[in-house]
């Protein structure tokens, strides 16, 4: 694939994801180069590469695009970054600029019927969650309050549906002072978290008294994770259209939580938002037992943070 201009950048894992897709590709700067230098550079790459991506800000002349036109004719497949990364990567593109209104309208919530299935999945995948994690529950709650005086169980205001909050309960994995210096991200190896609270945290453990939650109605079994307002308030501030995430309910997994390994800032916010927009542009049956599939996959393996 020929990646033309530089709208957007890859990261190393998509690089690695699309690797494993046999999909190598050649970036081709465009900005501040001549059409003639481009189009000899396209003539050498065409020859290997068969798929262009279209990843320019920049307007392409009248030249080019006859060019272009004729490498179509000649079977050359064409797709906008935008395209490219929903159906290879599984995600959808922000721009950096909040000025897209038809990215709004793209976004919807569920459908009346769709949220009944969602709440058939909660029911169901709750009560059976529930006995068979039970004997981890109940072991976690005991060597919790053992390596870590105090309770067992953590509640703190999370954002959920429409931008409301409400009380998310986790068995609590870091010291009972962990935030007396005021919030923090948390981060891998972090000295706040003791011995049973890492381990949970990696096989995502620590989430499980959050069945209760979807029970009440606060959340579905799969979504977008839910986040506190102080972060909220900071990434609405530099990612567009970062409240979309809310006009669905949080989950205890999700998209994000399975394509894309724990961050810890900004920028790492802005790629979860990719996959959980995603998500709920292309809700499905299928997808959503498929993010419950590699959920457990996850938990087994103990890929989260």
């Amino acid at each position: 694939m020929i990646v033309l201009g530089e709208k957007y950048t890859f990261t190393a894992l998509e690089i690695e994801q699309l690797k494993r897709k046999n999909r190598d590709f050649v970036a081709l700067k465009y900005k501040n180069i001549s059409d003639d230098e481009v189009i000899d550079k396209l003539e050498s790459l065409v020859q290997k590469h068969h798929i262009i991506i279209l990843n320019t800000k920049a307007q392409i002349s009248h030249k080019l695009i006859q060019y272009l036109t004729k490498l179509e004719l000649l079977g050359i497949k064409y797709y906008t970054i935008e395209s490219f990364l929903e159906k290879y990567l599984q995600k959808c593109y922000i721009s950096q600029e909040d000025t897209d209104l038809q990215y709004l309208a793209n976004i919807k919530p569920y459908t009346p019927f769709q949220y009944f299935l969602k709440r058939c999945i909660d029911y169901v995948g709750s009560v059976t969650l529930y006995f068979i994690a039970f004997p981890v529950i109940y072991y976690s709650r005991r060597r919790v309050k053992r390596e870590s005086p105090g309770s067992s169980m953590y509640k703190q205001f999370r954002v959920g549906l429409n931008g409301k909050e409400f009380k998310c309960v986790k068995f609590r994995s870091m010291s009972m002072d962990a935030e007396k210096e005021g919030a923090q991200f948390a981060s891998k190896e972090d000295k706040r978290v003791f011995e049973w609270g890492e381990k949970m945290r990696r096989a995502r453990i620590d989430e499980l008294p959050q069945l209760l939650n979807v029970v009440r109605g606060e959340m579905h079994l799969v979504g977008p994770r839910p986040e506190r307002k102080i972060w909220i308030d900071v990434f609405e501030q530099t990612i567009p259209y970062y409240h979309q995430r809310h006009i669905v309910k949080p989950g205890i997994t999700g998209w994000a939580q399975v394509m894309y390994p724990y961050g810890t800032g900004v920028e790492d916010a802005r790629q979860k938002l990719m996959y959980d927009l995603y998500y709920i542009k292309y809700w499905s049956l299928g997808l959503e037992f498929k993010i419950i599939w590699k959920t457990i996959f996850v938990i087994l393996g103990r890929h989260g943070i």
